[in-house]
């Protein structure tokens, strides 16, 4: 009998990861995100700070708690995906998410 192993690499970086997990859930919390992701929460904190710095997503303060916002129409990093936006990297995964404007859907 053989057993299925999980790879130990990954189609997604832990960037995209972490979009996705905001993508959900705008409201979600840095540790949520470190858990779903795999990483500590220190590296959770500096994957948005990275996202929120390339201009892919806005944090807003809600009470206590930050609230994400994807920006609208933000292209992908690497050259071999710069023709494609964060939005159309969501759309293709299923992923539903809200941008600050209309999305490319």
């Amino acid at each position: 009998m053989s057993e299925t192993l999980a790879p130990s690499w990954t189609f997604l970086s832990r960037h995209a990861q972490a979009l996705i997990c905001i993508a959900r859930d705008p409201d979600v919390r840095l540790r949520d995100i470190a858990d779903l992701v795999g990483v500590t929460p220190r590296a959770a904190q500096q994957l948005v700070n990275e996202l929120r710095d390339a201009g892919v997503v806005r944090a807003e303060r809600r009470g206590r708690r930050n609230h994400y916002v994807l920006v609208h129409g933000h292209p992908l990093h690497h050259p071999l995906e710069a023709e494609h936006t964060v939005d159309e990297l969501l759309s293709a995964l299923a992923v539903p998410h809200e941008c600050d404007g209309e999305c490319d859907r």
